[in-house]
């Protein structure tokens, strides 16, 4: 990464992803919210999970927890993961499908390998946002929506693969329901290729999820960085090396008004959020059918943060 942006570069700014366990060797990088960067349009939190291998008998077990005012975005590069929330919805994701869950008042989930997956080692590579919804619907009925691959819009071409997993993309919109305009894309690069991101949308960024990207005058970014767009600005994107680049575009409006966030829970009220924390505390909300455990409410200082 380079030390310091030339003040004539594409980049607003780099974000390098803090690293924590999730569970036994397997690392999540988290990009939003971090120190350089809160928000990028309506998304407040990235996560990257993996690359991890489980051996067998392990996988990855999310106990149910809760969220408002969000909307979280599932989506695989290798694996499986098994959903089940307080709206009675079962869901298995494999690569290339999508999660949409929009929490609004109120929805308890959990994410968990399949018990029939332990029966060998297993991947489990992906990227999960969460997108802070509109005022309006802050507080509507919680919905969960799954769209298969073949659901999606795909680009290809000379080199080049962009599945749009929300949003519009190159005059191609997903099926997915977003509240807000925003977009996010899965980008695969081979070397040699190259795409134009242009600039549609107030707020842009780049992650960069395997391989390098090479973004000429601006230099090249290893796996593992988030990179945001100055406003108005387009880029051109290319594979840097013999390996194939692996992105994450994303982005949108800014939010109408700044967002707090604390746990689990996003709101456009600090005063909402101590409620839901409350609610939790006592068990107030749904449960998940099937399950019998849940996250506690972890202990947390102070009222919740406010973004930007």
């Amino acid at each position: 990464m380079p030390e310091s942006l030339d003040p004539d570069t594409r980049l607003e700014t780099v974000v390098v992803p803090r690293t924590h366990e999730l569970a036994e060797g397997f690392e999540v990088r988290r990009a939003l919210p971090s120190r350089q960067r809160r928000m990028v349009g309506p998304f407040i939190f990235l996560d990257q999970m993996g690359p991890h291998v489980f051996t067998t008998g392990a996988g990855l077990d999310v106990r149910p927890h809760p969220h408002i005012g969000l909307a979280t975005v599932t989506y695989l590069y290798e694996g499986s993961l098994l959903h089940r929330d307080s709206a009675g919805y079962v869901q298995s994701i494999v690569p290339g499908d999508v999660n949409w869950m929009t929490a609004g008042q109120g929805i308890v989930h959990s994410e968990r390998t399949a018990p029939e997956v332990r029966n060998t080692e297993s991947p489990l590579f992906g990227m999960q946002c969460w997108v802070a919804l509109p005022e309006a619907h802050e507080e509507s009925d919680p919905t969960f929506r799954h769209f298969g691959q073949a659901e999606l819009p795909v680009l290809e071409g000379d080199g080049v693969t962009a599945r749009i997993i929300a949003g519009r993309f190159h005059g191609q919109t997903s099926p997915a329901p977003t509240l807000s305009e925003l977009f996010q894309v899965d980008v695969l690069i081979a070397p040699g290729a190259s795409i134009d991101v242009r600039p549609e949308y107030p707020e842009q960024a780049i992650y960069v999820a395997q391989g390098t990207l090479d973004l000429g005058s601006d230099g090249r970014f290893e796996a593992g960085q988030l990179l945001v767009l100055r406003p108005g600005r387009g880029v051109t994107l290319s594979a840097a090396g013999p390996h194939a680049a692996r992105i994450m575009l994303l982005g949108g409006e800014p939010m109408e008004s700044p967002r707090y966030i604390s746990w689990n829970f996003v709101s456009s009220s600090a005063e909402r959020i101590e409620q839901a924390k409350d609610d939790w505390r006592h068990q107030r909300f749904g449960k998940v059918p099937g399950e019998t455990e849940f996250i506690p409410l972890p202990d947390l200082p102070g009222r919740p943060v406010r973004y930007p």
